[in-house]
């Protein structure tokens, strides 16, 4: 059998229009296709119906794919299911990050990026994530960000990061990756990266490689006064590293965050407030 799994929540609420698009698309090539509405349905009720030869397409974008992962680890599935993104949500950063690789974008086969995934744990929760934790300014975006949708505005988070950094309050931050542990002061971002891109466009880790079985800490700080706000109004064309006083990579299999005050936290872009850590790493 044939499975397209759709949100018609997605893009800004057009998912029956996409999902429309890619039964034109790529009917011919999965004949016979059941459309199935993901934001309605309990997962694990598909995967009773899996059989091994399926094909599964999933429509959306990253937040549809955090929640595929993430069934994918709680939900026992045969083994020999073909996974596949059609896109079509308002943020694709999987797809930028992979689509410089020669890869077709248009249908990604998604077997080799969605079994071998890191988890979050903070507070009392912890999930899988598929490309990023962000901590610091770029959570308070999102957080931003769904003010906004909810008074039906236009989304551009580059402009909402760049209107946040004045009033933002920096933290202090006390990282550790794999045993090695370092001070930061006045931070805006500790985002703990899978990809190279997040945030609909960041481009905050740009020698990330997701199947390297490798996270990339990302800090972006003022403790050179001035500095943090300049490598992070560049962060969108991958250009803070060229402020190595304001900003420093670090790779790890396991990576913690804790800052000295709460504030906001977002996993493959689902919103959490009132955050003061979180550890990242590979099971």
């Amino acid at each position: 059998m044939n499975y397209l799994l759709y949100n018609p929540l997605a893009n800004n609420g057009k998912g029956d229009e996409a999902k429309k698009k890619a039964l034109k698309d790529i009917g011919s090539q999965f004949p016979g296709m059941d459309d199935v509405d993901y934001s309605d349905i309990i997962f694990e009720d598909i995967a009773k119906l899996l059989q091994p030869g399926d094909n599964v397409v999933i429509l959306g974008g990253d937040g549809t794919l955090n929640f595929l992962v993430n069934d994918l680890k709680n939900i026992p599935t045969p083994s020999d299911i073909s996974y596949y993104l059609y896109p079509a949500g308002t943020e694709n950063d999987f797809v930028k990050d992979i689509q410089d690789k020669g890869l077709n974008t248009k249908l990604v086969p998604l077997n080799n990026y969605i079994f071998n995934v890191p988890k979050v744990k903070f507070g009392n929760k912890e999930m899988y994530f598929f490309n990023a934790v962000g901590f610091g300014v770029d959570g308070k975006t999102y957080a931003e960000a769904e003010t906004l949708k909810s008074r039906g505005k236009k989304i551009n988070y580059n402009s909402i990061t760049s209107s946040l950094l004045k009033k933002y309050e920096k933290t202090n931050a006390t990282v550790t990756v794999d045993g090695e542990t370092k001070e930061f002061k006045e931070v805006y971002i500790a985002p703990t990266m899978n990809a190279r891109y997040y945030t609909d466009g960041m481009k905050a880790a740009p020698e990330q490689n997701r199947l390297s079985g490798e996270l990339s800490l990302v800090i972006i700080h003022d403790q050179v006064k001035g500095h943090g706000a300049k490598a992070l109004s560049s962060i969108f064309k991958g250009a803070h590293t060229k402020f190595p006083e304001a900003c420093e990579i670090i790779k790890g299999k396991h990576i913690k965050v804790v800052f000295d005050k709460p504030t906001a936290l977002h996993v493959d872009g689902e919103l959490f407030e009132d955050i003061t850590s979180y550890e990242a790493f590979y099971e």
